[in-house]
C-alpha cells in the first residue's frame, strides 16, 4: 500500500470501526460510476476506497429528466437512484470491482426496513465487498430520508443490518434534519462502523418564464461547494457528540478542503462532485496530503482529526457554538 506510508514518514492509514482503510481518499457513491469508467484517467489502487453507484432491490428507471443542472457554486441533482438492481449488480459490476486492489464500500438503498436488512444479507460474505453504506439519506426518492430523519427509525435499520450480515457498516446521514448529531447518536447506537456526512442538501432551481422547476422531479439535492460549510459544521457537531468515526462528505474538491474537514472531526472524506469536472483530483489530492499532515507536525493521519480549537461560547452572542 503505497500511500500508507511515504517519504514525509506519515501513516495515512484509516480505521472506520471495524473496517481498514489504505489511506482516507474515497469517492462518493453516484460520482464514480462502477470505477470502470475511470480506469483510464484515474490509478483505482491509491483510493482509500470506493464507493459504486447506490443499487436497490429491484432496477429503478430513475426520475424524468432534467436530472442535473450547474447552480452557483454547485450542482442540483434529481437522479432518482437510477440503477439495475441488487442482482445485476453482482453479476455484471461485482467481479471487475473486487479485481481491484482498493477496499470497495457497497452503496445501498431500501424502501422500507426489510429491504436493507434483505439487501445486507444477500451482499453478506461476497468476495470483494469490504463494507456496506447505508443510504439513508437520498432525497430525490419517495421515503429516501425517513431513515436518516428519525432517529428510532435510524437506530432499528443500522441494527437491523448489523444482525443481518458481518460486514462494516456506514450510516449516511442527511443534513436535511434541525439535529444531526441525535441521529448520528441513534445509527451509532445501532452499531453503525462509521457514518457518512453529509448527503445533499434539498434544494429547487426555477425557471420562472414558464413558472417550473427546471428538474423533472421538482426539487433535488444540491452538492458541491455550495454545501461545504453545511458539512463541516455537521461532521463537527457528529464528532463532539458521538465516538464513531465520521466520513466527511460534502464540497471537497482540494487538499485544503480534506484538511479542513480532519481537523474538523472527520477520519475519511468521500469526494464526490468535483469528479464530474476533474477526473483527476483525487490523485492530486493524494500526492499533497502527506506534506500537509507533516505540516502539522504529526506522523499520523489520526493525529490531526479531530483537532479544531473554536473559541468559547459567548453568552451574549444569539448564536453560541453548538
Amino acid at each position: 500500500m503505497v500511500d500508507r506510508v511515504n517519504s514525509f514518514g506519515v501513516d495515512l492509514a484509516v480505521r472506520l470501526g471495524r473496517l481498514q482503510l489504505p489511506n482516507p481518499i474515497m469517492v462518493a457513491s453516484g460520482t464514480f460510476g462502477y470505477a470502470r469508467e475511470m480506469e483510464g484517467l484515474v490509478a483505482l489502487w491509491r483510493l482509500g476506497a470506493i464507493l459504486p453507484k447506490t443499487i436497490t432491490p429491484r432496477p429503478r428507471a430513475g426520475n424524468a429528466p432534467w436530472r442535473s443542472i450547474e447552480t452557483p457554486a454547485g450542482m442540483l441533482n434529481s437522479i432518482g437512484l437510477d440503477n439495475d438492481g441488487i442482482e445485476a449488480f453482482i453479476t455484471h459490476h461485482l467481479p471487475y470491482l473486487s479485481s481491484l486492489a482498493v477496499p470497495i464500500v457497497v452503496s445501498i438503498a431500501g424502501h422500507d426496513y426489510g429491504e436493507f436488512v434483505s439487501m445486507a444479507a444477500r451482499l453478506d460474505g461476497l468476495s470483494g465487498v469490504a463494507a456496506i453504506e447505508l443510504n439513508i439519506s437520498c432525497p430525490n426518492v419517495s421515503g429516501g430520508v425517513d431513515f436518516g430523519t428519525d432517529p428510532a427509525m435510524c437506530r432499528r435499520v443500522v441494527s437491523g443490518v448489523r444482525a443481518a450480515c458481518g460486514l462494516p457498516i456506514l450510516a449516511k446521514l442527511t443534513p436535511n434534519v434541525t439535529d444531526i448529531a441525535r441521529v448520528a447518536q441513534a445509527a451509532a447506537e445501532g452499531g453503525a462502523d462509521a457514518i457518512s456526512a453529509v448527503n445533499t442538501c434539498l434544494g429547487l432551481a426555477v425557471d420562472w418564464r414558464r413558472r417550473k422547476p427546471l428538474l423533472g422531479n421538482g426539487m433535488g439535492g444540491l452538492s458541491g461547494p455550495a454545501i461545504k460549510p453545511i458539512a463541516l459544521r455537521a461532521v463537527y457537531q457528529i464528532a463532539r457528540a458521538i465516538k464513531v468515526p465520521v466520513v466527511g462528505i460534502g464540497g471537497i474538491a482540494t487538499l485544503d478542503d480534506v484538511m479542513e474537514f480532519l481537523v474538523a472531526g472527520a477520519s475519511a472524506v468521500q469526494i464526490g462532485t468535483a469528479n464530474f469536472y476533474n477526473p483527476t483530483v483525487t490523485m492530486a489530492i493524494l500526492d499533497q496530503l502527506p506534506a500537509a499532515i507533516a505540516e502539522l507536525g504529526a506522523v499520523r493521519l489520526a493525529d490531526v482529526v479531530g483537532t479544531l480549537e473554536m473559541p468559547p461560547p459567548n453568552p451574549e452572542s444569539p448564536t453560541p457554538n453548538p
